[in-house]
């Protein structure tokens, strides 16, 4: 997962560099203990217990999969922490120990599979790593699909640390299977093996492209910008959206990282959730879950991707949706932006049970 956690990181230090740079908070700088669980769901919970119990912190920002995120919700839970998930992710979860920043699934996959279905068509195809977010997903978004229409024409699961070569039989039978769309929730370093995989066997992303909710600028980036071009990608945030507020966000890290270092919308959230607790922490000036959390609920801030706010009534964030096709230079093109930040609806509530498109 280091290819897209990197840049969660580097997100996370940008703003805490920022506030100190500014002051602190009430004075006081923010000062960072960090552990990389390398990849390791299991470890996350272990370090997680370390930071509350042998380190002494409340607050903790991290986790990319979900898998991770869940095996740090029982820590929190048990010694009332507070945790910072900045991944967008399947939803049907809440807990008052977590703030959710990234996507959940009305604030992406919803926009996706209508913008899908009417641009290129009604037969779907999914492939996933195998682990809880990917196939949770698929399940909304097969609900999604067949409420609408359509029908999911095959669907196969990948180790999340699987080699290029495990790519090979699944793409043959896509190709096979010749549906509209590659519904793709695969995730790290796999994600850079199907679409290079992709790419080998000719498969042409103007007839048939992948469509995913976790590619992004960074994983372009790695597959190599003529390998990514032509596919979809669902997000809150991307590095082109042309905001002032956005470009100056975008100049800034490039100054920092480097100029071929891109932004993306995990590394994005990971940064403005700091800014977040940072405004909430200098009104509660406690970082007691019990006093620092009300603090938070219903926080607003102008983020890079625009104005977002944490919604109180389920500690998930309203954000913006678009949806981007990738270019030659590596970044997306917006296809569709949504009007307005999205609320979050992380059980699909408002969709009814058949989550049909009106």
């Amino acid at each position: 997962m280091a290819v897209i956690e990197d840049t969660q990181l580097r997100g996370t230090l940008t703003a805490i560099d920022e506030i100190n740079d500014a002051g602190g908070i009430n004075g006081r700088p923010i000062e960072p203990v960090l552990y990389d669980p390398a990849s390791e769901a299991l470890a996350f919970g272990r370090y997680a217990k370390r930071l509350m119990v042998e380190d002494g912190i409340t607050t903790i920002f991290g986790c990319y999969t979900s898998s991770s995120r869940k095996a740090v919700l029982p820590v929190v839970e048990r010694l009332n922490g507070l945790l910072w998930y900045p991944t967008l992710y399947e939803g049907f979860e809440f807990s008052p120990n977590v703030i959710y920043t990234g996507a959940a699934p009305n604030q992406n996959s919803v926009d996706l599979c209508r913008f899908l279905m009417e641009r290129y068509g009604k037969r779907f195809y999914f492939v996933g790593s195998n682990y809880v977010y990917p196939r949770e997903s698929n399940r909304i978004m097969r609900e999604l699909v067949r409420h609408n229409g359509g029908e999911v024409v095959g669907e196969r699961y990948l180790d999340l640390r699987a080699k290029r070569s495990d790519f090979l039989p699944v793409v043959r039978d896509i190709k096979n299977a010749m549906p509209d769309v590659i519904f793709s929730t695969v995730v790290g370093d796999s994600t850079i093996h199907l679409y290079q995989t992709y790419a080998d066997l000719h498969l042409d992303p103007k007839c048939m492209p992948i469509a995913s909710l976790t590619t992004t600028e960074a994983e372009i980036r790695a597959m190599g910008f003529d390998v990514g071009e032509g596919h979809i990608t669902a997000a809150s945030y991307f590095q082109g959206i042309g905001s002032e507020r956005n470009l100056n966000f975008v100049k800034r890290y490039k100054k920092r990282y480097g100029d071929d270092q891109d932004t993306n919308m995990c590394l994005e959230a990971a940064y403005f959730q700091v800014h977040i607790f940072a405004k909430a922490l200098k009104r509660a000036n406690s970082m007691d879950t019990e006093i620092l959390r009300p603090s938070i609920l219903g926080s607003e801030i102008e983020a890079p991707q625009g104005k977002v706010s944490v919604n109180p009534l389920c500690g998930h964030t309203d954000l913006w949706t678009r949806i981007g096709r990738a270019n030659r230079l590596g970044e997306f093109d917006l296809v569709y932006e949504s009007p307005a930040p999205v609320s979050a609806d992380p059980y699909l509530i408002g969709y009814g049970r058949s989550i049909a498109f009106g």
